[in-house]
């Protein structure tokens, strides 16, 4: 079918002349295609256009709206809050490094290590001497945690092979690979005593030993939120220091990791304050809850609406124009921007829930709240987008995205292939010589950012000093990689998009329909201010929401 020829319907089990009235039949069947353009039309209308047409407020909208304003004074009050809890978290770990490492700096570059044997038992001594003398050293909101009535225990576990007969001398060894752990604890009761009970009866064989790992528990609690009208958290670290030797290099390698627990204090009292929870707080999220919950119908609804009438614009080209309707013209039907819409309701719904149970003490996953609130947020502003779309001059970022997305997804597909090829080369040849090369998920952000055009020359000088063949490699890694992805696959990838949006823009202006859907539309001349998509069910113009 030529774009400039209109569609002319058949008029199926009619037309004979012996009837006599086929002239009648054919304006009947003129009348009837005019109304199926006319309801389509509409249907694809933006809600200035349908409130013109039939007076329908556009209700979705204006949630839309309202979600944006609710939703991100949300997230702002929920991010102020996780950071007081990220910065406690980041600030303790800190602390406790201060606290149990021996002559631990913030600005050393290289990590933490032991070299010298005596070094060890010292550091060793010096976390039991500083974890018994706890309360007379922090000036935090430190304490011991008590388990049963009774202070718990500092844990110093050695873990080392069962049995090992090792002389590098004579180059021979032998080992059982079995792996065992001896532990004995300590407690602040009789401090003294048991630090000199440990420093006699503590002893390390290096050449079996794999790690010492010390196990102490403590509870704070973070005061900074009552500040901003919050009730404060307890915190419950369980702090683990390990001294790792499993490489036997006669580098000990030193790790603090800190595993907390937030949970609700047992007995508070804050002055000035008469109830436990900030109501204003759980009647907000409340609110958002519900309008989240009024969008989801309404899109939900719509799209239900859109499945109903591409079935039935299907059934319609089929009988009276013997066509089968394209897949690509069917999913015009199905709004994306609804599917977002709702996602974007689903986890505003869920985080919000979240955000309650956290302010109530019923929870205390801030992370997947703040996940959940982030990206809700950022799906309600790209939302945002569809209705600047229809307008003209401001829906060219929303067709040339919408025309490109298949093409763009094929072509990443075939660049991944080359792009995993180096990732893994990279991780196997120069993983041993460079660090950014260590890992493989380091590799592909370290050639992400080659990309890009970040820390090139960084990248090259640690490569300066290897070894001649790993030196050449590397160079002609680094040149073929930013050479190929650079001057060929980004540029292809640029040029994919560019030769999209100067289609669609070639399309705008010379008005031409780019389906059969569309074309069958476009057959429909009657403005939304004729009065023409007026329906005898009045009753629906206050609550139906075509937003």
């Amino acid at each position: 079918m030529e774009e400039s020829e209109p569609l002319a319907p058949r008029r199926p089990g009619f037309g004979r002349a012996q009837y006599g009235w086929s002239g009648h039949i054919q304006s009947l069947e003129s009348h009837i295609v005019e109304d199926f353009r006319r309801k389509l039309k509409y249907f694809f209308m933006n809600p200035c256009e349908k409130y013109k047409a039939r007076g329908r407020k556009p209700w979705k909208l204006m949630i839309q709206i309202l979600k944006i304003a609710i939703i991100t004074a949300q997230l702002v009050s929920f991010g102020l809050s996780n950071e007081m809890m990220v910065t406690f978290k980041d600030e303790s770990l800190l602390t406790f490094k201060h606290l149990f490492l021996k002559d631990f700096k913030d600005y050393q570059m290289e990590p933490y290590a032991i070299y010298i044997k005596a070094d060890l038992y010292n550091h060793i001594y010096f976390v039991i001497d500083r974890f018994l003398h706890l309360q007379n050293l922090t000036m935090g909101n430190l304490a011991h945690t008590m388990v049963d009535g009774r202070t718990a225990p500092l844990s110093l576990c050695k873990v080392f092979y069962r049995n090992s007969s090792i002389d590098p001398s004579n180059e021979t060894f032998n080992i059982d690979p079995h792996i065992e752990q001896e532990c004995i604890y300590v407690y602040p009761m009789g401090s003294v005593d048991k630090c000199l009970d440990t420093r006699t009866n503590f002893s390390l064989d290096f050449r079996r030993l794999i790690s010492v790992n010390i196990y102490l528990s403590l509870k704070s609690i973070n005061l900074q939120t009552v500040r901003n009208h919050e009730l404060p958290d307890c915190y419950d670290f369980k702090i683990q220091i390990i001294f790792d030797n499993s490489a036997h290099s006669g580098r000990v390698n030193v790790v603090v990791e800190n595993n907390v627990s937030i949970y609700e204090c047992k007995d508070w009292r804050v002055e000035g304050t008469s109830g436990k929870n900030n109501y204003g707080l759980l009647v907000f999220d409340s609110v958002v809850i519900l309008s989240c919950f009024a969008s989801l119908i309404l899109c939900g609804r719509s799209i239900i609406n859109g499945i109903q009438l591409q079935f039935e614009f299907n059934i319609f080209f089929h009988a009276y124009f013997n066509k089968i309707v394209s897949w690509s013209d069917r999913m015009e039907f199905i709004n994306g921007w609804y599917i977002l819409i709702i996602i974007s309701d689903i986890l505003t719904i869920t985080g919000s829930v979240m955000k309650i149970g956290i302010q109530t003490k019923f929870l205390t996953n801030y992370d997947v709240c703040s996940i959940l609130l982030g990206t809700a947020t950022m799906l309600v502003w790209v939302g945002v987008i569809r209705y600047f779309g229809f307008f003209k001059k401001y829906n060219i970022l929303i067709l040339t995205l919408r025309a490109a997305f298949p093409n763009v997804i094929r072509f990443c597909c075939c660049a991944a292939m080359i792009y995993f090829g180096y990732c893994f080369c990279g991780w196997i040849v120069l993983g041993p010589h460079h660090n950014k090369f260590r890992t493989l998920d380091k590799v592909t952000e370290c050639l992400f950012s080659l990309i890009n055009g970040d820390d090139m020359y960084a990248t090259f000088l640690n490569l300066k000093d290897r070894s001649y063949i790993v030196w050449l490699f590397s160079r002609l890694y680094l040149y073929s990689f930013i050479s190929l992805f650079i001057y060929m696959v980004l540029s292809l990838f640029i040029a994919l998009i560019t030769d999209t949006y100067e289609t669609i823009k070639h399309h705008q202006q010379d008005k031409v329909p780019v389906s059969e859907l569309q074309a069958f539309m476009a057959e429909c001349r009657d403005q939304p201010e004729s009065g023409r998509y007026q329906t005898n069910n009045k009753s629906s113009i206050s609550c139906c929401c075509s937003g």
